[in-house]
């Protein structure tokens, strides 16, 4: 194979990022999946026996090369999404999506993998680890389409790969109806409220597109300040209107027709169905619980509606506060969803004297970085290094995570700030996955991707309380990845962990950007460098659960959203998704949003990602993540030795090795409980 000509093609260490470019993925992707398939044909022969080491371990180490470098496209389709980029992925993108088609449905394949784990003494001779991989295999080819009677398979393929372009479609017009708007402000009188950092950030994005003033955008950065400070009622709704109606069907001004993700979802869900219906199941969600911890939609829903039924009290509480406080105090009679953010920060400061502006500056980006890493090494007794690579942007740093003893345990790049071409939100990915080789064992790599405010004005980033707690959290992910002792490719990190169990390491990570001790050292004022004081500490405690039951149920309403979507909606009975989320709207949340709201069309979790008949679990990670805190509580010290060795033992270490309850109970000794989460979230008094 000639790595020299095609950088995707050099696997020997770290991605080459510095020579990569788009004209490479075409010849790269096309040979791996020929050299992919050729293999496939060789291990399903008669010749090759239906052994670990001859079949699954020599497939699994044969088809990683391809992996890995689809991996990089996808990523850089995603950091760095400019034409040549957007075209180069979404050329190969139907041909991959039809060669996972086609390995999930290679009957000969399952006949192999079913023979392999009937072979008993050969079966039984194989590690915990690689009788969990087979096993995960024969219940995906059985999702993957391999029982379907041979004249339905071209059908389900031809599902896949509809599905695997819609859902790049709709992040991609999500992407493109945020870019095109902007509100262009020449009179800074209209920014009255805002903060300078906020202002500075949009008059540099006025500056570099050549216009006079401020330019926002609907970029987080830039939307969420205006929205939560600008004084400016009429600025707020027009920023609001804007970015509730990004690809949707509605004319504001700004958007094009061939943007709008209504049938998108609709195509979506169709196909979905179909999905399911071919495999046996009722519902597509079914299909996605069908290798989660949950068990039933059934379930969810009773576990999401008990959840509504405690919060929504609190949520009505929050929400009556709101009203009369802006009434009152604000002069807003007729309240609006986009005095929302306004209203509530302005409270906040009322009620809290303090906000999130004030503490933004005391966490400087070098200090929050600096934290973080003494978090970790302090509770997995390892060291965090920089490292240099080969980046894909100039701002991207690169890191190791080491063991006392100075030995690598894994590598991971860090991309912290909003781009134009980068898509929104925070997210971890891997770049390579550990795994036990002939000679050695190869270690883990990751990505960690944010979207903050870039440093302005030659004076490092700040970052918001929950911009830190975000970083936490991938952070959480990441770990979750590197510190896995997993020896075999398909249940290493992340890998073969349900999915609903997968934000458990993550969430948990949060828990510490509200230790005293650890905000201590993980700040500095931006113009004083004094650490934040205790009395701001203990009003951003007692604010902690400021609005929590808002918040729980609008995630909630999204979940419930999600999962009735899956199992109860039919696409073709000529109601709309709109129909469905006021029907949910109505029974859980307290702020309703206006008619022209169109939340369904930038729901890219479950149209754009993987988290359709999903959504839940971040609620349900919430429960498992409070309640595995809680015994560093119980410990009475949140870097307790014991605790923290037994967590990254029995969880962390464990990877996808055996199912996420046995690592919870193996960790907490006992079945998961919702008191810690209703008491984390000021719900039930301790």
């Amino acid at each position: 194979m000639n790595t020299t000509a095609n950088p995707l093609l050099d696997f020997t260490d770290l991605p080459r990022f510095d020579l990569i470019q788009p004209e490479h993925v075409k010849p790269a992707i096309s040979q791996l999946l020929a050299d992919g398939r050729a293999l496939i044909e060789r291990l399903t022969g008669e010749a090759t026996p239906a052994t670990w080491g001859d079949f699954a371990g020599a497939l699994a180490d044969g088809l990683e090369g391809f992996g890995r470098a689809w991996g990089v496209v996808g990523h850089l389709h995603s950091v760095n999404d400019v034409p040549a980029w957007r075209e180069a992925y979404n050329e190969m993108l139907p041909e991959v999506s039809r060669f996972y088609t086609e390995l999930g449905q290679n009957l000969k394949l399952f006949d192999k993998y079913r023979a392999l784990q009937a072979d008993f003494g050969h079966f039984s001779g194989l590690t915990a680890e690689q009788q969990k991989v087979i096993r995960n295999e024969i219940r995906d080819f059985r999702l993957g389409g391999a029982e379907l009677p041979e004249d339905q398979k071209p059908r389900f393929q031809a599902i896949m790969e509809e599905l695997s372009q819609l859902s790049a479609k709709f992040s991609e017009n999500l992407l493109d109806a945020t870019n095109a708007f902007a509100e262009i402000v020449t009179d800074e009188a209209q920014l009255a409220g805002l903060p300078d950092y906020a202002k500075d950030a949009a008059r540099e994005v006025a500056q570099k597109a050549g216009v006079e003033g401020w330019k926002f955008t609907l970029h987080a950065p830039s939307y969420g300040p205006l929205m939560q400070y600008a004084e400016n009622r009429e600025l707020r709704a027009r920023m609001y209107r804007a970015y509730a109606t990004r690809a949707a069907e509605i004319d504001n001004g700004y958007s094009k027709p061939e943007w709008d993700n209504g049938p998108l979802m609709k195509r979506i869900l169709e196909l979905r169905e179909e999905d399911a219906k071919m495999l046996g199941f009722a519902n597509f969600a079914e299909v996605s619980l069908y290798s989660k911890m949950a068990d039933t939609p059934e379930q969810v829903l009773t576990f999401l509606r008990d959840m509504a039924k405690k919060a929504k009290p609190f949520a009505e509480k929050d929400m009556a506060e709101l009203l009369t406080f802006a009434k009152d105090e604000l002069g807003i009679a007729d309240f609006q969803p986009w005095d929302a953010a306004y209203a509530s920060e302005k409270l906040l400061q009322a009620r809290y004297a303090f906000s999130e502006q004030e503490v933004k500056q005391y966490f400087t980006e070098p200090k929050v970085i600096a934290g973080l890493f003494k978090v970790i090494e302090s509770l997995f007794t390892v060291r965090v290094k920089e490292d240099s690579a080969p980046v894909w942007h100039e701002d991207v740093r690169f890191y190791r995570i080491e063991t006392p003893a100075g030995d690598l345990v894994g590598q991971f790049y860090m991309d912290l700030y909003a781009r134009e071409t980068k898509r929104g939100g925070a997210w971890m990915d891997e770049a390579r996955a550990r795994k036990r080789m002939a000679s050695c064992i190869q270690k883990p790599i990751a990505y960690l991707n944010c979207n903050f405010a870039r440093p302005v004005g030659g004076k490092p980033a700040t970052f918001t309380h929950d911009e830190v707690i975000t970083l936490f959290h991938e952070a959480g992910h990441g770990l979750h990845h590197l510190l896995t002792r997993g020896e075999e490719l398909g249940v290493s990190g992340i890998h073969g962990v349900e999915w609903d169990a997968v934000e458990l390491p993550s969430q948990f990570m949060e828990n510490y950007c509200w230790e005293w001790a650890v905000l201590q050292d993980m700040t500095a004022h931006v113009n004083t460098g004094e650490p934040l004081p205790r009395a701001l500490y203990d009003k951003m405690l007692a604010a902690k659960n400021f609005q929590s039951g808002m918040m729980t149920v609008r995630q909630l309403e999204f979940s419930i959203f999600d999962m009735r979507l899956h199992c109860e909606f039919d696409p073709k009975s000529g109601l709309t998704v709109m129909d469905l989320i006021r029907e949910v709207r109505d029974e859980v949340a307290v702020l309703i949003p206006p008619e022209w709201h169109r939340f369904p069309n930038s729901f890219s979790h479950i149209f754009g990602g993987g988290y359709a008949a999903g959504y839940y679990s971040y609620k349900w990670a919430e429960v498992l993540s409070a309640d595995a805190y809680a015994a560093f509580e119980e410990a009475g010290n949140p870097f307790d030795a014991t605790v923290g060795k037994r967590y990254l033992d029995e969880i962390l270490s464990r990877g996808g090795s055996r199912p996420a309850l046995e690592n919870f109970k193996a960790f907490r000794g006992r079945e998961p409980s919702v008191d810690a989460l209703l008491r984390h979230s000021g719900m039930i008094t301790a």
